[in-house]
């Protein structure tokens, strides 16, 4: 009976553990990274170098955000991946941002002027993967559909266009 128990035991911890083990690694959210750019260099990955032009002074913080580019995740509260933030510098700004596994993502980011951590929508810039147009019929949250785009186990490069009100 010993080894039976044993046996059931063995085999339900081994169930457990490959259920551990299969978890997919893009399970986790909100997890705030610093700049690495050598997870952007060549043989890493997965991952997207993300140029972000015409920001506009260099003052406040940027804010860089990944999304699975999915109906539940896209701009969701909470459902970010990784968010780096630095300080802005007026023209263009390079992030690398590493992501969990190869798949489509969106890219979202903030340029919050006077740096006090909330979105002032007369001052602050915004700008998304894409380009895709923002207006006042889908409030600054276009289809997950237009911001998505595919990374491999490679590095992509994405340029991003700030925009002001």
């Amino acid at each position: 009976m010993t080894s039976k128990l044993a046996a059931i035991t063995g085999t339900a911890a081994l169930a457990l553990t490959g259920l551990a083990m299969s978890a997919p690694a893009e399970a986790q959210y909100r997890e705030k990274i610093a700049h690495d750019p050598g997870k952007c260099s060549a043989g890493k990955g997965p991952a997207v170098m993300v140029s972000i032009t015409d920001v506009k002074e260099s003052k406040g913080t940027i804010r860089i955000q990944s999304y699975r580019a999915t109906k539940q995740d896209w701009l969701e509260k909470g459902r970010w991946i990784y968010r780096m933030e630095a300080p802005a510098k007026a023209g263009t700004m390079r992030f690398c941002m590493p992501l969990p596994a190869p798949g489509h993502y969106g890219i979202a980011v903030r340029h919050d002027l006077d740096g006090d951590g909330k979105t002032d929508i007369f001052g602050d810039g915004g700008a998304m993967s894409n380009d895709p147009s923002i207006n006042i019929f889908n409030l600054g949250k276009p289809s997950y559909k237009k911001v998505g785009f595919d990374v491999g186990s490679g590095v992509e490069n994405i340029s991003i266009r700030m925009r002001y009100r």
